[in-house]
């Protein structure tokens, strides 16, 4: 009787909060764009976007993005630099590469629609189980679970799970339990709500308890543990370096534009445009970032030229910035310098109408002099925005 009894339970407490969550949703649900239709090109594009980004943050940009490129084929069809200059602020960038890859195989493979059955929108590039079952349930209504941060944190509260959810064992678990709850007909409301839980209410600190329309079988508030669920490994903090950037202004022909270097065709933040910069030795990691500054010009110099062919005479500190990555995190000081010239076979290109120079070269090494028109119209990963802006290019 007791093995019943328990059964019973697990039983009812899924089934309240099925439907508690479903009713809570009805009202509560935000008006957000992508929710106003069906359309799955627009609820992919969407799901990419909220990948490590704020729903605030999001809305201006999909606005802009489905306006830029409102079908399939508008979107595998435009130039890639088009695509990164309009994702340009929303970061990881490789995002958007997946996703226009995805897409061109999608108007290739599949006349423009995109799949329905997981086996065919699994195989796309960069389409992951979160993305795939946020798809498939949202535009079509299938059975499909999309679990991502907030969805474990819900149920790992709400079910009093203890498993560490940075494992993957842990992950595949509890998509087999949202299988469960997953309401005949409503596979789409479902999710959305379960997401909606999470970001509103059933927050990572200090969730809301008394508003959550599941509190009443809630095991983790019963337990008194909600604020320590979910269990997870802490990752291990981003590696601190301290880099020199050289801010470059043209004079003669080039007065007013500012030379900017396109990074290696393969790694973090590949074939972006960005301000020349290098990595500080770790004698002057410290130093560096803080205060050395003629030590920290001597090597930027030094280093450009050995590297690059382009000697600069720094002339002095211009401002501080800081740029976080996942595994790393960029201390960045600016120094204004003045061009001298670059060494013979080193190439300075200038991009043109039909798009940034296609050269064979790998190593980070191509620069051009960006005005008002390239730096409107080329990607720049957004710390380099930022200090653009604060100097009055952008």
């Amino acid at each position: 009787m007791k093995g019943r009894t328990v059964n019973l339970e697990a039983t009812q407490a899924k089934t309240h909060f099925s439907a508690e969550l479903l009713k809570w949703y009805d009202v509560h649900k935000r008006d957000l764009p992508w929710r106003r239709s069906r359309n799955p090109y627009y609820i992919w594009i969407s799901e990419v976007m909220l990948q490590q980004t704020r729903v605030e943050t999001v809305i201006p940009y999909f606005h802009r993005f489905v306006e830029q490129f409102p079908t399939v084929e508008a979107l595998a069809d435009a130039p890639e630099e088009q695509v990164l200059k309009a994702w340009e602020g929303l970061g990881y960038y490789s995002r958007a590469r997946n996703l226009q890859a995805a897409v061109r195989e999608v108007k290739e493979s599949y006349g423009g629609r995109v799949p329905d059955a997981k086996e065919e929108i699994s195989s796309l590039k960069g389409v992951g189980p979160y993305t795939a079952g946020a798809v498939l349930s949202i535009a079509y209504n299938k059975p499909e679970p999309a679990v991502d941060g907030n969805v474990m944190r819900v149920l790992s509260r709400y079910f009093l799970l203890h498993d560490d959810i940075a494992k993957p064992s842990t992950r595949i678990g509890i998509e087999k339990l949202a299988v469960e709850l997953i309401p005949e007909g409503r596979a789409g409301d479902f999710n959305q709500a379960l997401m909606e839980l999470g970001a509103t209410v059933c927050t990572p600190k200090s969730p809301h308890c008394l508003t959550c329309p599941v509190m009443e079988m809630c095991a983790g508030r019963l337990e008194g543990v909600a604020d320590e669920l979910p269990v997870k490994t802490k990752a291990k903090p981003p590696r601190p370096e301290a880099r020199a950037v050289a801010y470059i202004e043209g004079v003669g022909a080039e007065a007013g534009r500012v030379l900017i270097r396109q990074r290696p065709k393969e790694g973090l933040l590949a074939r972006m445009w960005e301000l020349p910069h290098v990595q500080l030795p770790d004698m002057l990691q410290e130093e560096g970032a803080a205060g050395s500054d003629e030590a920290a010009m001597r090597f930027l110099r030094e280093k450009l030229q050995d590297e690059f062919g382009l000697t600069v005479e720094p002339i002095g500190p211009m401002m501080d910035a800081e740029h976080t990555f996942s595994h790393i995190q960029w201390k960045l000081r600016v120094y204004r310098c003045r061009f001298v010239e670059f060494a013979d076979g080193q190439a300075l290109f200038a991009p043109d109408e039909s798009g940034p120079p296609e050269t064979e070269r790998n190593d980070g090494g191509v620069f051009c002099w960006f005005g008002e028109r390239e730096l409107k119209r080329y990607a720049l990963p957004n710390v380099f925005v930022k200090i653009l802006k604060q100097v009055g290019k952008l």
